[in-house]
């Protein structure tokens, strides 16, 4: 594909109100938006109520018109479809901040639209990032998060998350080989926290102890002094819990703990589908009022990318896909240096065969002979 066509998916759609249908709600993105709209537009409105001690006059006795066949936005997208998930460390107080891609992760929805495999790439993972003349980067071999860093910059301007996004997206699709990313997602950590208060919390599967870097107990941010925090901290222990926005948040951003950025990637996943099950369990897709609340909690904290189709009739595409056909897949990989110095990290060949098997419609053959890939709670 031509860098004028894959640049498409850049393109922004017009207004809050679309991105609600896609993105409020699936961690914000894509799967609950289309079933929102699905169910809240999908079918005819009810007749008027009649007003207090009258009731409706009976229907008129005229022959039934034949029905008019109506054709929803995007029935005719077909899979498989790839999408770009994006967790953007912002930090808005700092004037000239560039945004840093700290959680990557692919959504790949099968031809039939109604399952789909979810995973993460490493922050630290070590790529060939492209030339990009829009923010003046040379091209060059450093680690992914900086993609999006790279390719925000605007001269004297604002660094541009959008924009960064571009650089990102054709550096994912040079390593993993998905040539087109037909929609995507950038959040920021805030947006996830209020996503989460807003539905009311979400129940999620500790599994490992993991202490955390940047909270509280009392979920007060900890000092930072010296260039380290000091303080009391957070602590989870493992168990089933359920967690506010600011404990689900600061649970699956800590990467400073047994397993490293690789737990936080299946935490971060966790979080994802703990987020589409809670917001399906409490009847969020058939009440306007708590989605238009959610959208406005989220305010400026998600933009959704799509190519040439609008979110509204990805919505409606994916409305088939739920928590029950959502899988989530760990990558294996390690760290790569010389000696004591760290460089980052890349996938082990196991970890990039699932992604070549994936590509060749065989996923599920290589998650049966490499069960260990797939994340279970």
């Amino acid at each position: 594909m031509t860098e004028a066509g894959n640049g498409a998916i850049g393109q922004r759609f017009g207004g809050r109100r679309a991105l609600l249908v896609v993105a409020a709600a699936v961690v914000a993105v894509l799967l609950i938006g289309g079933v929102v709209f699905a169910v809240t537009r999908g079918g005819d409105p009810a007749p008027p109520a009649a007003a207090p001690g009258t009731s409706n006059p009976p229907a008129e006795s005229a022959p039934t018109p034949s029905p008019t066949p109506t054709v929803q936005p995007g029935a005719d997208i077909k899979g498989p479809l790839d999408i770009l998930l994006v967790g953007v460390d912002t930090r808005v107080s700092v004037p000239g901040w560039e945004p840093h891609a700290d959680a990557v992760l692919i959504l790949h929805v099968t031809e039939n639209l109604d399952r789909g495999y979810l995973f993460s790439l490493p922050r630290d993972l070590v790529v060939d990032i492209p030339r990009f003349p829009k923010s003046g980067y040379s091209g060059g071999r450093t680690k992914l998060t900086h993609a999006m860093s790279y390719g925000s910059r605007r001269g004297k301007g604002e660094p541009s998350a959008t924009q960064g996004f571009e650089l990102l997206r054709q550096t994912v699709s040079r390593y993993t080989g998905i040539k087109t990313f037909q929609a995507g997602a950038i959040l920021n950590f805030g947006g996830f926290s209020k996503l989460v208060d807003e539905l009311g919390g979400v129940d999620m599967y500790v599994d490992q102890k993991v202490v955390s870097q940047h909270r509280q107990p009392n979920g007060k941010p900890r000092t930072l002094r010296g260039g380290g925090y000091v303080g009391p901290q957070a602590t989870y222990n493992p168990g089933n819990r359920h967690f506010a926005g600011w404990q689900a948040i600061d649970y699956a951003r800590q990467r400073y703990t047994a397993g490293g950025d690789y737990t936080r990637q299946r935490h971060q996943q966790q979080l994802i589908k703990a987020i589409l099950a809670k917001a399906m369990s409490t009847g969020l897709p058939t009440d306007a009022a708590g989605i238009e609340r959610l959208f406005k909690a989220l305010g400026n904290s998600v933009d959704v990318i799509a190519g040439e189709r609008t979110p509204i009739e990805y919505g409606f595409a994916l409305s088939k896909l739920g928590p029950a056909n959502l899988t989530l897949v760990a990558l294996p990989g390690a760290s790569v240096g010389r000696g004591s110095g760290y460089r980052g990290e890349q996938l082990t060949s196991v970890g990039r065969g699932f992604i070549s098997q994936l590509r060749a419609g065989k996923a599920d053959a290589y998650l049966k002979a490499n069960p260990k890939l797939v994340v279970k709670r």
